[in-house]
């Protein structure tokens, strides 16, 4: 599938890095920072990282815009609406709305891979307002209802 894609110029960015696999089975694309100054993050701070590119995906496409495990792991570097949704008829700018959960200042540079993005098929849905839904095994059990046990 071909989804176009636009680089997007400007005075405080370097020349945009288009989003890449990084491996041949790679489902997510690496997604870098075109910041040409660098954006300091103190522990607790959010910003919002510009990558230079807008998509333009078609009719029952979205892009998904996630964390990358490493930063997480590494630096608590987090990205707060993750998975992020770029919606088919978006043609802004994709930007990463990042915050730094680390215990150290993060520094992001021109270049830097800070986050992946998935494009995923969707489907629209109408409702069917019922009184009852049918029954499961598990009906209304939430959060840890399966339980933690091992085996």
């Amino acid at each position: 599938m071909k989804v176009r894609i636009k680089r997007i110029a400007g005075p405080s960015y370097g020349e945009p890095i288009l989003p890449r696999h990084m491996t041949d089975l790679a489902a997510g694309m690496d997604v870098f920072a075109a910041n040409k100054d660098p954006i300091a993050l103190e522990p607790g701070e959010r910003g919002l990282v510009p990558t230079g590119f807008a998509i333009e995906l078609p009719d029952g496409f979205e892009a998904q815009v996630r964390p990358r495990s490493g930063l997480a792991l590494k630096h608590g570097l987090a990205l707060l609406n993750s998975p992020g949704t770029i919606d088919p008829d978006y043609r802004g700018e994709v930007k990463i709305v990042v915050a730094n959960l680390g215990s150290e200042p993060f520094v992001i540079s021109y270049g830097d891979r800070i986050a992946q993005m998935v494009i995923s098929r969707f489907e629209r849905v109408e409702w069917d307002e019922v009184s009852e839904l049918s029954g499961t095994g598990r009906q209304s059990g939430g959060f840890g209802h399966t339980g933690t046990k091992k085996g």
